[in-house]
């Protein structure tokens, strides 16, 4: 399944260009009236820039540009975006923020110069993987036109990068920052270069562009989590389960009371029960990343009415992390003191546990990802009304990836756990033994203390690839109110191919004592003053070298008495699918003058017919594995209109309708079974499968926006919006029994998870936004100025109830990943040779989805999120300019909590702060 995803290009930047829609950049109606030049530079002329390209598209759209040739302002790209109006960001971790959600919705497709662009069996790319230093615009439309490529309900973000015709003669760039990392506390270079000329012969123009980047990164997050909630007899402290023959569901505490005194039946006798927490974990997590890209660019126009492109991309992802995780149980059944209650609950805060069981996880992983894209295209002026373009693009990804982890195994002798200590971190501490004198039970750090356990031993390897055909046209027409018309033609053949292998294995006793301490290369400590001594938790531990073991993989893989080189890769999750996706669009511009006033817009319609060809591997009763083919056809009809108006020349309004789709994951087409025995006692274990019938979830969309460009640099905007989505994917979750290969004439239970169009939703909210740069102004004001947005949702999935697998109602819960409200504001300071720019971007707290494997109240939520970013550059002289940027400078805290933030808290994620120093040349 889709792993990693990264850019299959790399791409240069500018600021003062001409804008000319090329090729694949923009067919149809979006070739909006060319832009005009803007030389400008700086934050202020970036956001006049912005502002334009938002006024003159039809869609609603925002946009960021580029300060200047090789200086996008973020790390990143979706730290950039997390500043505009209607965007939101998650999921930060490994050393910068990975998720961009478009109004509370994950769903957004990305693209490069309009060309859809994948990772290997993915539908979309990673924007975190896309050199930031060598953007030219992104442009992130709330809305659709039908001559935009389909998929992705929550908006399209789209890259644009630059090629040699965008400048006027030859140009050269050169820049170089090294960011530090204060978790790592490693200085990590970022390089990007960029070679453009152009010349004029007796065959027309030409133009050739080439440019590199190489960045990378030494990342270390530090995590707290906090374990699954059950019930447990106060008299003696045995989970109560469905061997107890108890009346409830085992596996979710939902409606059980937290009210002291609390009793459930069990086997016909009301028992007490307190609510207990089973565990408690910490992983330290670090790792290096590195990603090289490259980009050729070549154009040629004979004439003045047709211009050809051929560009070549290549992006390459390589990582190896080492996740050390320590997993301690904190539910045993002897106390050396009573636990402490929450006040007026049964819920146990405080616990004091002899002979605590734990075990440490040294994991090591590595992926490398290459992908190609190649693209060759013409446009032609036919007459001075019609216009056609064609393109064809290649591209091909490739994904490898292993994993191997050790256990670590131990007993401590006395452990006191606090499970919400302080504002929703713990307390975890062992306590020495005062009658062995010579060992210290309160460290984790002597090998002698801990035996080798399970080694895990996993990877996989995913392959995507794809032709495509494309051809537009624009007419000019002098039909009455019709002003042009567009249309074209897609045509897409996409194959996705996954392979995955997996064993695991106890300690061969016959090759080694399965001691650390015979195995020094294992033994790994972690850094001392985890979490940075913000929470009263372990300093450091000790843990199996993820790093070692990768390095040595076939080592460790003797000691188990594994297969070396690793395992065959397993039929239960392997596919193969090839789609064949036949587009046509037609879409009409349209304008009429009423009075001194314009009344405009678009009218459009795109029809999809895709066809899918499915290989998977089932196994029959006596156990073989068997090829399957599935196959599905489908006919999607998406209809847009856009009606704009201009009350008067800085105000306007838009009206828009249309309508978009968000199609499944390869992987969860997949109908192979798989089964995962339950590693913490549980009594059943988890079950997953895909469902080859999934069809694309559908969005109905309005949007009506108000616009006011009351002075140059500056505009205030509101817009309102809904979203009306069929057809979900969401998982339905059945309990199964089924035979248990390690026990003669045994079952053992599962809980089979399995995706379904299934969910409704409804989206709907307001976005805000200004940019303000005063004038005539008093000089100490000259060059100050403000971005401000902000955004309210309110969501509500009508998600299914199951029973046996049967659908049998639906109950109305929150949209995932949304915030109620977000907002961001920016104090930009543009004058002379300084820029400068202070960010606050907050985000209120949101569910992040339900927990189906333990025993807790199912819904997950992130506490809210805020980060404070800043960013100055100073022009040493017209060549040379020194930048300085810093992310997360208040070093927040990242937490989250099972429904009652108090009682039921989940964990807490210590990120990075960065700090980078630059130079850029450019001639």
């Amino acid at each position: 399944m889709f792993k990693r995803s990264v850019l299959s290009s790399s791409i240069a930047i500018a600021i003062a260009f001409s804008y000319q829609p090329l090729l694949a950049q923009e067919t149809g109606a979006e070739q909006d009236d060319a832009i005009e030049e803007i030389v400008v530079s700086g934050i202020r002329g970036s956001l006049t820039k912005a502002l334009d390209i938002k006024r003159q598209k039809i869609q609603i759209t925002d946009s960021i540009v580029a300060e200047d040739i090789g200086k996008f302002p973020d790390n990143n790209v979706v730290e950039a975006l997390q500043r505009v109006t209607g965007v939101q960001v998650t999921a930060r971790g490994a050393g910068e923020v990975n998720t961009v959600t478009i109004r509370g919705l994950t769903d957004v497709s990305t693209t490069v110069n309009g060309r859809e662009i994948f990772t290997s069996t993915g539908r979309s790319v990673a924007l975190a993987d896309i050199p930031a230093s060598l953007i030219n615009r992104v442009d992130v439309y709330k809305t659709r036109s039908a001559s935009q490529v389909e998929g992705g309900i929550a908006g399209q973000i789209d890259i644009t990068t630059n090629r040699p015709f965008d400048f006027d003669d030859s140009k050269f760039v050169f820049a170089v920052r090294g960011i530090y990392q204060s978790n790592s506390e490693e200085i990590d270079p970022n390089v990007s270069m960029l070679l453009s000329d152009r010349w004029e012969t007796g065959a027309g123009d030409f133009g050739a562009l080439i440019n590199v980047s190489y960045a990378e990164t030494n990342y270390r997050d530090q995590n707290i989590w906090i374990g699954s909630l059950d019930p447990y007899r106060t008299d003696d402290f045995t989970r109560i389960d469905s061997n107890n023959n108890a009346v409830y569901t085992p596996g979710t505490i939902e409606g059980l009371p937290s009210a002291p005194g609390s009793t459930l039946n069990v086997g016909g006798v009301d028992t007490e029960y307190y609510l207990l927490r089973d565990a408690m974990g910490f992983t330290d997590f670090t790792g290096n990343r590195e990603r090289p890209a490259a980009n050729i660019s070549l154009q040629w126009a004979p004439n003045e009415s047709s211009e050809y492109l051929f560009e070549a991309f290549y992006n390459g992802y390589r990582n190896q992390s080492f996740n050390s995780l320590a997993f301690i149980n904190t539910n045993g059944t002897s106390h050396f003191r009573n636990p402490e209650l929450y006040d007026g609950t049964n819920v146990i805060k405080k616990n004091y546990v002899n002979n605590a069981s734990m075990f440490t996880s040294g994991d090591g992983s590595t992926g490398e990802t290459d992908s190609f894209v190649y693209a060759l295209g013409g446009k032609w002026d036919l007459t001075d009304k019609l216009s056609l373009e064609s393109e064809i693009v290649y591209q091909t990804s490739e994904y490898e990836y292993s994993f191997l982890a050790m256990r670590t195994n131990s007993v401590r002798d006395r452990l006191v756990i606090d499970f919400n200590e302080d504002d929703g971190l713990p307390l975890v501490a062992f306590l020495d033994d005062e009658n062995t004198p010579n060992v210290d039970e309160s460290s984790l750090a002597n090998p002698e203390e801990w035996s080798m356990g399970t080694v895990y031993d996993n990877g996989g390897k995913d392959r995507g690839e794809a032709t495509t055909w494309t051809f537009d046209g624009d007419y000019e027409t002098d039909w009455s109110f019709i002003e042009r018309l567009s249309f074209g033609v897609r045509y897409d053949l996409r194959g996705a191919e996954a392979n995955f292998r997996d064993q695991s294995g106890e300690c061969n006793q016959n090759v080694s004592a399965c001691l650390l301490t015979d195995n020094p290369g294992l033994v790994n400590l972690s850094e001392p003053g985890f979490f940075d001594d913000q929470a009263y938790v372990p300093s450091q531990w000790l843990a199996a070298d993820g790093n070692y073991m990768i390095a040595n993989a076939d080592e460790i893989r003797r000691l188990y008495g594994l297969q070396q080189g690793g395992s065959e890769f397993l039929p239960a999750d392997a596919f193969s699918i090839d789609e064949t996706n036949a587009t046509v669009y037609l879409q009409a511009d349209y304008g009429v003058d009423i009075g001194s006033q314009r009344l405009d817009g678009q009218i459009g319609v795109r029809v999809i017919q895709l066809d899918t060809d499915m290989d998977f591997m089932e196994v029959d009763d006596e156990g073989n594995w068997n090829p399957i083919n599935s196959e599905a056809s489908e006919t999607t009809v998406l209809p847009n209109i856009v009606i704009r108006y201009s009350f008067t020349d800085d105000l306007m309004a838009r009206f828009t309708y249309g309508e978009t789709i968000r199609r499944p994951g390869y992987g969860d087409l997949n109908p192979a079974t798989t089964y995962q025995k339950s590693s913490t006692g549980l009594e059943y274990g988890t079950a997953s499968s895909g469902n080859p019938a999934l069809k694309p979830a559908e969005s109905i969309n309005y949007d009506l926006s108000l616009e006011w460009y009351f002075a140059e640099s500056s505009s205030l905007y509101g817009v309102l919006f809904r979203r009306d989505v069929t057809g979900f994917i969401v998982g339905s979750v059945t309990n199964i029994t089924v035979a248990d290969p390690e026990e003669p004439d045994g079952t053992y239970d599962y809980r089979l998870s399995q995706p379904a169009n299934s969910a409704d939703g409804k989206l709907e909210g307001i976005e805000l936004g200004l940019v303000y740069f005063p004038q005539n102004v008093p000089a100490w004001l000259d060059g100050f100025g403000v971005q401000a947005s902000y955004t309210w949702l309110d969501g509500e999935n009508y998600d299914p109830v199951f029973e046996d697998g049967v659908l049998v109602d639906k109950v109305t819960n929150p949209l995932i990943g949304v915030s109620d409200t977000s907002y961001s504001v920016v104090l930009a300071y543009d004058k002379q040779d300084f820029d400068m720019r202070l960010s606050y971007v907050y985000r209120d707290e949101f569910l992040t989805g339900y927990n189906t494997c333990c025993s807790m109240p199912s819904g997950t939520y992130s506490k809210p999120e805020a980060s404070m970013d800043f960013q100055l550059s100073y022009d040493v002289t017209d060549n040379i300019v020194v930048t300085f940027d810093a992310t997360n400078l208040t070093g927040e805290i990242y937490q989250g909590y099972y429904t009652d933030d108090h009682l039921y808290n989940n964990g807490a994620s210590l990120f990075s702060r960065t700090f980078a120093l630059g130079l850029r040349y450019s001639m």
